[in-house]
């Protein structure tokens, strides 16, 4: 048999309708935030330890000209190394027919046993390179999949001057490649990042590097002190041309995947902290209305004989109803988009395996966190329930004792008119209320400014380095620095409109004991298609004299204008020489080091040298051009501006999925927030609306003195919830590797203007909804409240 409590229980769960449901979806947006983004995280963070571990990742790793074999030997004696493997990483062109230009691809060599010890690549389709079969390579799976490269086929490539072909035994993936991106680069690009396995004994003649290597990789043991084997490392390589160890965490394809990770750990911290943020408050409001619109029903059952405790349950399970609705949309949702959220990165970082999986740890932190969320939002309302006596609870409640509030003792509420006094004085004689309304009113529109937040940042990053840095239609990296005069050439080609000198160099920048490797970068006097640009859109003219550095290079390094840097050059004859810093620069894409043109040449001590050029084209020419730069043999790689603007864009597509759905949730919380407000401040002035009504008011006026104090709460929110959500976008700013790109908190007036947009049509649709209420009021119902 249904209880009477049971029976009421549901009875308030039919009447509360709207508002029970604002906030089963308001804690199912905490829930389904929380699960999508740890879940993805999760996800990715099982595959790739799956997948280092199957294939031993290397601890460290380290490129050197060339270094006699028996080198191994002593790289696994230093101390903290448990295992060393030596191979040859070299560079080969590969003419490709879809591509207008070869590509520059790196072969990687297999040791004679054909599994490598540390980084050792999965096959994914065909076999590994057999001993006695010729010039048999392994391709990297996702560039032979773009380029429709299958096992059996034949790859032509340029080894150390001569065309080869290559037979393609099969395809493969490594642990160093998940990411596929060049050292440098921010971003990925898998029809350009080719890399080919070969057995060594094949590889090492073509190259006369026999008994020799270039690169090692190195797994250290748990105590080691990385920093002292980098250093070891970097002492048994110096004579042989080391161009500096550095640990896993600067890995490119390793680096870009942690940055990854921790954006989707911040993103699950905060999005849902804020979502359950205001479910407590709503809990608080809607419960606090009931039980004060229920006191003579809650006596009653205390003088049936009903406990404090039976009573207070009856409302937690009031309660428990909103959060097992919004726990069961959360969940199904969070799994939806987290499935959704995986696939994206799926795309970009390669492992072997991918399954999406919700954790029960985080499905039960996501119910646990909302549950304690609801209920800490219930328990103040459910305790003034139970703690009034029958005889008192049976009373309506005291009126409040009031006075004159200080706005009117200036004589500002006069101005209002009756009306406005009105509505002036519910504002100031509540206080606690006020405050509260507008402080989750403005929790809605920070949640709003801060969800956008990914488009403005992406739009000045777009801006700033394709619009106004890069202005060049192509860029020309030779395949080794060359005379300047090389730059004049390219500049008479047929359909160029200009050309720009291009010297770049990779350095290793120290400061005392702290050090970073970077690439110093010479600007031409008078650039125009390639040019320092710092945010705010603000074109960063060379100094004479010294370097500039970027701003997060110069913090790393603990170094200001003025202070004096070493130079140590990682290619060539590896001078080092002292420099002054003589700027700091707020660029957003990763760290280098800048200078004029001639003084890196003076610092390098050469002559007008030049590793590329940026070209202007005419409209229309580009693939004329194209075609005539792929048959001089001395250029390595052309990139075209416009496919790099598609790549951007293609590769941060899943921000924008991210920021959708993060805008979604906050708009979720704006009609939760203003729909509720207004729904008890109905419920709770219901009989003073009532007695105007009685005294001559018409609906239209009645309504406009309720509907007066939400425009209020709604306008006193705006610009409050504008500025927190300016403090809000510093944390999601925050979650970025500031030495890969820079998230600039530059809020665009389209993302203040949305936020408004979207609260302001949310308050006068729940306007809308309390008019229809307020014209249906029962007059006679109402007024029969007891005094």
């Amino acid at each position: 048999m249904v209880s009477a409590l049971t029976r009421k229980l549901w009875r308030d769960v039919w009447r509360l309708g709207g508002q029970a449901l604002t906030i089963a979806l308001v804690v199912a947006s905490g829930i389904a935030s929380y699960v999508s983004f740890a879940s993805a995280q999760g996800s990715l963070v099982f595959a790739r330890d799956a997948f280092y571990l199957s294939h031993r990742f290397a601890d460290v790793f380290v490129h050197a000209e060339r270094a006699p074999r028996a080198l191994q030997a002593d790289l696994e004696a230093i101390p903290g190394v448990e295992a060393a493997e030596v191979r040859l990483v070299v560079a080969a062109m590969v003419p490709l027919p879809d591509m207008t230009e070869p590509v520059l691809a790196q072969i990687v060599s297999l040791p004679a046993t054909g599994r490598s010890r540390l980084c050792d690549v999965q096959v994914r389709r065909g076999s590994m390179p057999e001993p006695g079969h010729g010039e048999e390579v392994l391709v990297l799976d996702s560039f032979a999949r773009i380029h429709g490269i299958e096992p059996g086929d034949t790859v032509p490539a340029v080894l150390n001057g001569v065309l080869r072909e290559l037979r393609v035994s099969g395809t493969a993936m490594s642990p160093e490649y998940v990411f596929a991106v060049s050292a440098g680069e921010p971003m990925a690009d898998e029809a350009r990042v080719g890399v080919f396995w070969m057995r060594e004994d094949v590889l090492a003649p073509a190259f006369q590097l026999e008994g020799a290597f270039n690169d090692a990789l190195l797994a250290l043991n748990h105590d080691a002190s990385e920093r002292a084997v980098l250093g070891n490392v970097d002492r048994v390589l110096e004579p042989y041309g080391g161009l500096g160890a550095y640990a896993r965490d600067r890995q490119p394809s390793h680096l870009m995947l942690s940055a990854e990770l921790r954006q989707l750990s911040t993103f699950a911290l905060v999005a849902p902290a804020i979502f359950l943020g205001v479910a407590v408050f709503l809990v608080y409001v809607v419960l606090s209305r009931i039980v004060n619109l229920e006191r003579p029903q809650i006596a009653t059952l205390k003088a049936l004989g009903y406990s404090n405790l039976v009573i207070a349950s009856h409302y937690i399970e009031l309660v428990s109803i909103m959060v097992l609705v919004g726990t069961g949309i959360g969940l199904g949702l969070g799994a939806y988009l987290g499935g959704g959220l995986t696939s994206l990165y799926a795309d970009y970082f390669r492992f072997p395996s991918y399954g999406f999986r919700v954790d029960a740890e985080v499905a039960i932190k996501a119910v646990v966190a909302s549950a304690i969320a609801a209920f800490g939002g219930a328990l103040t309302a459910v305790w003034s329930a139970v703690r009034l006596p029958p005889a008192q609870a049976m009373q309506a409640e005291p009126p409040a004792r009031y006075e004159r509030s200080l706005v009117e003792r200036l004589g500002l509420a006069a101005l209002a008119g009756a009306s406005g006094m009105m509505v002036v004085r519910e504002l100031t004689r509540r206080p606690v209320r006020t405050v509260l309304y507008t402080l989750g009113i403005a929790t809605a529109v920070a949640t709003l400014v801060s969800a956008r937040f990914g488009y403005d940042a992406m739009d000045l990053l777009f801006d700033l380095e394709f619009q106004t840095a890069s202005r060049d239609d192509l860029l020309v990296s030779f395949r080794e620095p060359l005379d300047g005069a090389a730059v004049d050439e390219l500049r008479h080609l047929p359909g160029v409109v200009g050309a720009e000198q291009q010297r770049a160099v990779p350095v290793r920048v120290r400061s005392a004991q702290r050090y970073r490797d970077v690439g110093l970068v010479g600007h031409a006097d008078g650039a125009v298609l390639r040019r320092l640009v710092e945010h705010p859109m603000r074109v960063h003219e060379m100094p004479p004299g010294g370097l500039v550095l970027t701003e997060v290079l110069a913090e790393r390094l603990e170094v200001e204008p003025g202070d004096r840097v070493t130079i140590e050059v990682l290619s060539g004859d590896r001078r080092k020489v002292e420099v002054v810093v003589s700027g700091i620069s707020n660029e957003l894409f990763g760290m280098q080091a800048h200078a004029r043109l001639e003084e890196v040449h003076e610092l390098l001590g050469e002559v007008n040298v030049a590793t590329g050029a940026a070209l202007s084209v005419e409209h229309g020419r580009i693939e004329e051009v194209e075609a005539r730069l792929k048959e001089m043999p001395g250029v390595g790689s052309v990139l075209r501006r416009d496919v790099v603007l598609a790549l951007f864009k293609r590769q941060t597509s899943y921000l924008w999925t991210t920021t959708l759905v993060l805008t979604l949730f906050a708009a979720t919380i704006a009609v939760g927030i203003v729909y509720n407000s207004a729904r008890v401040a109905l419920s709770m002035r219901a009989r003073d609306l009532a007695s105007l009504r009685v005294l001559g008011f018409t609906r239209r006026e009645i309504a406009t003195l309720l509907l007066s104090e939400i425009a209020v709460y709604v306008a006193a929110a705006l610009p409050l919830g504008l500025w927190l959500g300016r403090l809000l976008t510093d944390a999601v700013a925050g979650a970025t590797d500031p030495e890969l790109y820079r998230m600039r908190v530059d809020v665009s007036d389209r993302t203040y203007a949305f936020a408004v947009a979207v609260t302001v049509a949310t308050a006068l649709v729940s306007a809308v909804l309390i008019k229809r209420r307020i014209d249906a009021l029962d007059l006679i119902g109402v007024l029969k409240t007891r005094e």
